[in-house]
C-alpha cells in the first residue's frame, strides 16, 4: 500500500519536495497555512499574489545552473512550463570577457545557464505541474502545531493541526522556511532540536521591479552572466533579468548605515542605481517602466540546522528542507537551487526506505552534503565583506585580508577577466555546480589565478562612499 508523505509548507522548497516524491510514485499531501494563490496563467497570477508572510518573494531571484541541472535531469516539464510562462534561459558564456577566451566551446559549457524568472512565477509553475499529478493533494489554510511520535520519541507517527486533526504519516517534510517550525514541534514534544549554527549577513537590500518598454531588447550586457552590475567595497548594485521582459534592480548596503535608509524611496534608489557601473541604462525611464515600489528587506542570517556533528536527525521520519535546513546569504542567489537539489536527493532516499533506526542520521548526512560547504562559504564571504563595508562607512582603514592559501573571490574575479579557465571555474562556483573546495583548492587553478595577466582596460569605478551618500541626501530632500 502506498504510504503518504506529509509536506508542511507550500512554497518553493515544499512544492519541489512534493514534486520529487510524487514523481517517484509516493503519495504526497502538502499542508500550507496561506490561502490559495490567485488562479490563471502564472505570469498573470503572480502579479495579483500577495505574500505578507514571505518577505523575500518580492525580491529578485534566479535559478542558478545547479537548479537547472536538477530539473533537466529529473523534471524537465518544469522548465518547459516555466518557458511557457515567459521565463528565459540565459547562456552565461556570453559574459566571457573579451580576450579571456578563444571562443571555442568547452565541455561543461552547456551547463553554464541560468533561468531568469520571478520567484512567484516559478512557484506557481511548480504548483501547476504538481497539481497535474494524481498522487498529490494540496490543502490550504492548514497550520501544524505538533508532532506525534512513538513512545520512545525516535520516530514520527503523525501530525496535529491547529484544528486538532491528527494526520497519521510515517514521514514529515518541514518546508516552513526560515522559521523551521519543526524545531518548535520537537520542543513541544519534550525533545531537543539540534543546535543551530548561525552567522549574520549584516546586509540590507532594496529591490524594485521594472518591465522593458521594448520587449526583448536589453539596454546593456549582462557582465555577470545572469546579471549586470557588481559588488564593490561599500555596496552592491545588480540588475537581474526575470520573466516576460521584467527585471529587478537590487541595491545592497550595510545594515548599520543610516545614511542609506532613504534608498527605500524611488528618488534616492534611482540616483544610486544611475551612478552604479552597468546599471545607468537599466534605470532609464525610456528603457524600463517601474512596476513595483521599492521593497526594503534586511537579509536573514546564515543558518545551518542539519549538521550531523550537531546531533541533527534524532527522529526518523522528520526531514527539514530548504530554508528550514539551511539559509545562506540571498545575495548569492542559491536558495531555490539548493532546495531543488535537496528535494530530489531526499525523494530518492525515502523511496529506498532504509531501516528506521538509520533514517535520521542518514538523512542528516544527505542534507549536510547539500548545504554545509555553501553555508561555510557564505559565512566567510559575509565576514570579509562586512568588515570592508563597515570600514568604508566609519572611515576606518580597510581590514587586512586573512592569510589563506585559497585565493579570495575578488582576486579570482580579477583573474577571470583575462583567463577563460578561471572565469569558468569561478562561474561554476557562483552557479552552484561545484563547491569552493572543488575549484579554489585546486593547485592548477590557483596558479592560473596568480599568473593571470592584468586587464588591459580597468573596470569602471563605482561611486565613492561620499558620492553615494550625497546622491541619497540630494534626492531625499528634493
Amino acid at each position: 500500500m502506498t504510504r503518504a508523505v506529509v509536506v508542511v509548507g507550500g512554497s518553493v522548497a515544499g512544492l519541489a519536495t512534493a514534486l520529487a516524491l510524487a514523481l517517484r510514485g509516493l503519495s504526497v499531501r502538502v499542508l500550507e497555512q496561506a490561502p490559495v494563490p490567485p488562479d490563471g496563467p502564472p505570469e498573470k497570477a503572480a502579479e495579483l499574489w500577495r505574500r505578507p508572510t514571505v518577505a523575500q518573494s518580492g525580491h529578485s531571484h534566479v535559478l542558478t545552473s545547479l537548479g537547472v541541472r536538477v530539473l533537466r535531469a529529473h523534471a524537465p516539464q518544469v522548465l518547459d512550463a516555466a518557458s511557457e510562462a515567459g521565463a528565459r534561459m540565459l547562456d552565461l558564456t556570453r559574459a566571457l570577457p573579451a580576450g579571456a577566451d578563444d571562443g571555442v566551446r568547452r565541455p561543461g559549457d552547456e551547463e553554464l545557464v541560468a533561468l531568469a524568472v520571478r520567484r512567484p512565477v516559478f512557484e506557481l509553475v511548480l504548483r501547476q505541474v504538481l497539481r497535474s499529478l494524481p498522487n498529490v493533494r494540496i490543502s490550504h489554510g492548514v497550520t501544524v502545531v505538533a508532532l506525534r511520535t512513538t513512545p520512545s520519541g525516535r520516530r514520527v507517527t503523525g501530525l496535529v493541526t491547529g484544528d486538532g486533526v491528527i494526520i497519521p504519516t510515517h514521514a514529515v517534510v518541514d518546508a516552513t522556511g526560515r522559521r523551521a517550525a519543526s524545531r518548535s514541534w520537537l520542543t513541544a514534544a519534550g525533545l531537543s532540536p539540534a543546535p543551530e549554527r548561525t552567522a549574520p549577513t549584516r546586509v540590507r537590500a532594496f529591490t524594485r521591479f521594472y518591465r522593458l518598454r521594448s520587449p526583448g531588447t536589453l539596454p546593456g550586457p549582462l557582465n555577470r552572466g545572469n546579471a549586470a552590475g557588481g559588488i564593490w567595497d561599500h555596496y552592491a548594485a545588480v540588475a537581474h533579468l526575470a520573466d516576460n521582459d521584467t527585471y529587478a534592480l537590487t541595491l545592497g548596503v550595510p545594515t548599520a548605515d543610516p545614511e542609506t535608509t532613504d534608498m527605500r524611496h524611488p528618488g534616492p534608489f534611482t540616483a544610486v542605481a544611475r551612478l552604479s557601473p552597468h546599471l545607468a541604462a537599466w534605470v532609464d525611464p525610456m528603457v524600463g517602466e517601474a512596476i513595483s515600489e521599492v521593497r526594503p528587506m534586511t537579509l536573514p542570517p546564515n543558518k545551518l540546522c542539519c549538521a550531523p556533528d550537531a546531533g541533527a536527525g534524532p527522529i526518523a521520519g522528520l526531514y527539514p528542507v530548504g530554508d528550514a535546513a539551511c539559509v545562506t546569504d540571498p545575495l548569492f542567489g542559491r536558495g531555490m537551487s539548493l532546495a531543488l537539489r535537496h528535494a530530489f536527493l531526499l525523494a530518492e532516499f525515502l523511496e529506498d526506505e532504509p531501516a528506521a533506526e538509520e533514517q535520521g542520521e542518514r538523512a542528516a548526512r544527505i542534507a549536510d552534503g547539500v548545504y554545509r560547504s555553501w553555508y561555510e562559504h557564505a559565512v566567510r564571504e559575509d565576514t570579509a565583506r562586512t568588515a570592508l563595508w563597515q570600514a568604508r562607512v566609519t572611515g576606518s582603514p580597510p581590514p587586512a585580508a586573512p592569510e589563506s592559501a585559497r585565493p579570495a573571490l575578488p582576486e579570482v574575479a580579477r583573474a577571470a577577466s583575462t583567463d577563460g579557465a578561471v572565469w569558468r571555474g569561478l562561474t561554476r562556483v557562483l552557479m552552484g555546480l561545484e563547491t569552493v573546495e572543488d575549484v579554489l583548492d585546486d593547485e592548477v587553478f590557483r596558479r592560473r589565478v596568480r599568473t593571470a595577466p592584468a586587464p588591459a582596460v580597468a573596470a569602471p569605478p563605482p561611486p565613492t562612499r561620499e558620492e553615494l551618500v550625497t546622491a541619497v541626501r540630494n534626492e531625499a530632500y528634493a
